[in-house]
């Protein structure tokens, strides 16, 4: 993650509003609370953004996009459907882990979002999943994975376990992205195993 003072003034904008959407929650953080933070006239926010929901949209939308990239990479490997699975994971926490504030944003505040804006995220999270869900329905099919497992719980049990992350990783300290990574699809993927 970049320090602040070498982001353009637009990425400052969005790095101390996600700091105070993590903190206040996106409903009681005003644009006032926005420009003190940031030491600038309320006004003076307008000629960077147009709205603090245009904050909330691309907090969201940009990191959905990265945690898409993230998978597509992962999808175009030839590989046995476990390994595609635990690389899937690997990627997300470390989508996850370049910016924590604005994780724990995208997974918490993005509820605010107007429609159609909350309508297409929404959207886009259902297909991630459901990405996700096919690696572990071709596991199943090849006999990598339990032939009576419910995918469905699977994957929700994976997401939910990943999901927290920003409320308790650290990344001070003493494991790296990817080892927090490797460790929770080992674990998560181990549960799907063929015995």
């Amino acid at each position: 993650m970049e320090s602040v003072a070498n982001l353009s003034r637009k990425k400052q904008v969005i790095r101390s509003a996600a700091e105070l959407f993590k903190e206040k929650g996106y409903a009681a953080t005003s644009m006032r609370d926005l420009a003190q933070k940031l030491g600038i006239e309320a006004a003076s926010l307008y000629s960077h953004i147009k709205s603090k929901e245009e904050i909330l949209r691309t907090l969201c939308f940009d990191l959905a996009a990265d945690f898409r990239t993230s998978l597509e990479k992962v999808e175009k490997l030839n590989v046995p459907a476990r390994e595609r699975l635990a690389l899937g994971i690997i990627g997300h926490v470390q989508v996850m882990a370049r910016d924590l504030t604005s994780a724990a944003v995208f997974m918490n505040e993005h509820r605010h979002l107007s429609q159609p804006f909350l309508r297409d995220f929404l959207l886009l999270r259902i297909n991630y999943i459901n990405r996700f869900k096919r690696i572990i329905d071709a596991g199943v099919a090849s006999g990598e994975f339990k032939k009576n497992i419910d995918t469905k719980l699977a994957v929700m049990t994976l997401f939910s376990s990943l999901n927290w992350m920003p409320l308790w990783y650290s990344p001070d300290g003493s494991i790296e992205p990817a080892q927090l990574g490797q460790q929770l699809a080992d674990m998560l993927v181990n549960g799907l195993k063929q015995n």
